[in-house]
């Protein structure tokens, strides 16, 4: 159960590292660079989108099929451990979130870069004429 988690911190780490990278000031000739491998990325890693999803659904079904610990019956290990998947739960749900936020950004900020570069190319095409 731990491995899928693991997986999707290391490619948000991963995420981060590179909306780092591209928001960097790079002379142009390698921030073009940058962005044309970065996108070359982000259509084999546009899954994480779908990963983080099933994952929110998988935590809000245990959510809902959990075992609630509120009466005087539950003993203090019990209550601990429900505790602890409650807080557990709401890392995830956390990690999920970033996932998908992070790997948006660095779409719209290739997106951006891509823009720019076309719309000087028409303006460069347009001074020459």
């Amino acid at each position: 159960m731990a491995l899928q988690w693991l997986i999707l911190s290391y490619v948000v780490a991963a995420e981060v590292a590179i909306a780092i990278i591209l928001t960097f000031p790079y002379p142009m000739l390698l921030k073009k660079r940058i962005v044309s491998l970065v996108s070359l990325i982000l259509n084999p890693a546009a899954s994480v989108v779908a990963f983080s999803g099933f994952q929110l659904l998988d935590i809000y079904w245990k959510n809902e099929h959990r075992l609630m610990c509120s009466s005087e019956v539950c003993t203090t290990t019990e209550r601990d451990r429900y505790e602890k998947s409650i807080y557990k739960a709401q890392r995830n749900v956390v990690l999920c979130a970033a996932g998908i936020l992070l790997y948006w950004c660095i779409f719209r900020i290739c997106k951006y870069h891509k823009d720019i570069e076309r719309l000087e190319e028409l303006e460069k095409r347009c001074k020459d004429e």
